[in-house]
């Protein structure tokens, strides 16, 4: 059953997080345009009911910002027929594989030692950090494919809610979308039907206790925080938006118009 609204976002059953990020307003009055720019959970479980109405969509290009590791976990993603996949890890894959593993495997003693006292924040907020300043690259390449012919485009990692959410607020700061329309989008991901499930390999009681769900929140959670350190490195490393366009991500005002031209209406 979907919604009946402009967007009219689905229920997927093997896809979470999905959501179209039309309507947003940007700062000169315009919308983004329903139906160009969607963002997700990965894809690896789409069922075949999720599959049809993806393809409905008439995609030309899906972003997949998961490493190797992130795939050989999941999966990859279900396959639609004339679509272009690219995928383009925002992360290394060996980035954290030992602090991944304690998060799926570690007992509550090593949760606290690797997340407690805010250190699992504080790690959330290093890699917003570090995405925005040396994956200037991997941005760069997606705007200047949404500027020529990517479009409609879905962007997604593994949970719809980092790496995505920072392409995604990325694009929408190059549109001149309002970046508390920005924050607002982001935090849907905090939404129970979108939540990333976390999955603990421990087959005990205890993989599951409040306290270790409490742990793990910083991990699993979308907090503007999170969004606002990204958003403060941009003004930090670069001195505003329109230098980290121009100089990080070498998008002329020629390519940018052109975005907003794909993008808005």
């Amino acid at each position: 059953m979907t919604q009946q609204v402009p967007s009219t976002e689905p229920e997927l059953a093997g896809v979470r997080n999905f959501r179209d990020v039309g309507g947003l307003p940007t700062t000169d009055g315009r919308r983004v345009r329903y139906g160009v720019l969607f963002r997700s959970g990965h894809l690896a479980h789409a069922t075949q009911e999720d599959a049809a109405y993806l393809s409905s969509l008439k995609l030309h290009t899906i972003f997949d910002f998961r490493n190797a590791a992130d795939q050989k976990l999941e999966g990859p993603d279900v396959e639609l027929p004339g679509v272009r996949n690219v995928n383009l890890p925002l992360s290394d894959p060996a980035d954290g594989a030992e602090f991944w593993k304690l998060v799926r495997d570690g007992d509550l003693e090593q949760l606290r030692g690797i997340l407690a006292d805010g250190k699992g924040a504080n790690r959330m907020i290093a890699s917003y950090r570090m995405i925005i300043k040396e994956r200037t690259a991997e941005h760069s390449q997606v705007l200047h494919a949404l500027a020529e012919d990517s479009v409609p485009a879905l962007m997604h990692c593994a949970a719809g809610k980092d790496r995505a959410g920072l392409s995604i607020a990325v694009t929408l700061l190059a549109l001149g979308v309002e970046r508390d329309a920005i924050v607002e989008d982001y935090l849907k991901s905090n939404e129970k039907h979108r939540r990333y499930k976390v999955r603990r390999s421990a087959s005990a009681e205890s993989a599951y206790t409040p306290e270790v769900m409490e742990l793990l929140s910083p991990l699993f959670d979308a907090r503007a925080e999170y969004l606002t350190a990204a958003m403060d490195t941009i003004e930090e490393t670069w001195g505003g938006v329109d230098p980290y366009l121009e100089k990080g991500l070498r998008l002329t005002p020629e390519a940018r118009e052109r975005l907003r031209e794909r993008f808005l209406d």
